[in-house]
């Protein structure tokens, strides 16, 4: 897939999410638990989320080998006092770099290295944090959409 790139500034977004500590290949296992305590959460506190999606923050080491912290969570309209594991978060504002990945949600890491490959050719640098934003679930693997978007310094 032929990915482009596009920056632009964008605003947080609030988030009910909870905090896992995770290396990149435990993504896969750790998600599922996590958002359901935040389904949860949401379920038993209506109109804190109209139509937001799920939404994953990473939070990247200095060392690419280490575990990482990461927000499982999804979209909220306002800030909240935590419950339980469940908490606020917001993801960063500022200028970003930003694709689309479209397809099975297996080909992600494409997307991901489309926008390492675009740093290495722009000499931009990253601030830190990336965030993956799913699109409206269908069982049409080839019509998921996910938003990759990474802070740039």
């Amino acid at each position: 897939m032929n990915y482009q790139i596009v920056t632009k500034t964008v605003s947080s977004q609030p988030l009910a999410a909870v905090r896992r500590r995770v290396r990149v290949g435990e993504v896969a296992t750790a998600w599922k638990p996590a958002l359901d305590l935040v389904w949860e959460f949401l379920g038993r506190h209506p109109g804190l989320r109209v139509d937001g999606h799920n939404c994953f923050l990473y939070h990247h080491p200095a060392n690419r080998g280490e575990a990482m912290n990461v927000e499982f969570g999804v979209q909220v309209v306002r800030s909240f006092e935590g419950e339980g594991e469940v908490n606020f978060t917001e993801t960063p504002a500022g200028e970003v770099a930003v694709t689309t990945h479209i397809g099975s949600y297996a080909g992600i890491g494409d997307a991901h290295n489309a926008i390492h490959r675009w740093r290495s050719e722009t000499g931009r640098d990253f601030a830190g944090y990336s965030w993956e934003i799913y699109g409206d679930w269908t069982a049409d693997e080839t019509k998921l959409e996910t938003q990759i978007v990474y802070l740039l310094r």
